[in-house]
């Protein structure tokens, strides 16, 4: 028998809502089960998971699992550890650097639905700013430092995180409250949940 949720999936994975406005074909990548009880939501699929179709196969996903404190067999073969960023499809490279935003239709086709198919979810990692602003409204602050430096009003539940992206870099050199605070925290919670 097959379950609302799979369904969803097929639906979502043979999406084209966005193939005019691609520069490729799309190609959505979403990595969650019926047993999802943490749920990643990051921003879309960069080139190198857009190649794959696997979520975080790039060294953002090096240092994700390393903020975790998982193993790249723990990521990807737990069914608690769920992935589903706000677009699914790789935006595309913008030619001033980094990515083209996410496009907001695909969070507007599909997020609602697919977070009303994950009842088990105890934990979500907001990972960026695009996540933040979309999953928290009002409750995000003026800017992703702000959110991420404010992570104790959003839980237990909620975690934001900046990208964990090369990009950020400097940005994690210049605020070391986020590895010695929200790193052992978050190592926590997931091994709680994990391990529960």
């Amino acid at each position: 028998m097959i379950s609302t949720l799979d369904t969803l999936l097929g639906e979502i994975r043979a999406c084209r809502a966005c193939a005019e406005d691609l520069p490729h074909q799309p190609r959505p990548v979403v990595m969650v089960s019926a047993e999802t009880r943490i749920l990643i939501c990051g921003q879309a699929p960069g080139r190198r998971v857009h190649e794959s179709g696997v979520p975080f196969t790039d060294p953002s996903g090096d240092r994700l699992r390393q903020w975790m404190g998982v193993d790249t067999k723990t990521f990807y073969g737990r069914a608690e550890i769920g992935v589903a960023a706000m677009a699914f499809c790789f935006p595309g490279t913008n030619p001033k650097g980094g990515d083209f935003p996410p496009p907001t239709r695909c969070a507007t086709l599909w997020r609602t639905q697919l977070l009303a198919a994950l009842p088990k979810v105890e934990l979500v990692l907001l990972v960026g700013g695009y996540a933040q602003t979309w999953a928290l409204k009002d409750r995000a602050k003026n800017n992703m430092t702000q959110t991420v430096r404010s992570w104790r009003d959003y839980g237990p539940n909620i975690l934001p995180t900046p990208h964990p992206s090369w990009r950020n870099t400097a940005w994690l050199k210049k605020n070391p409250w986020f590895d010695a605070e929200v790193t052992p925290y978050l190592r926590q919670r997931v091994q709680a949940i994990l391990h529960a």
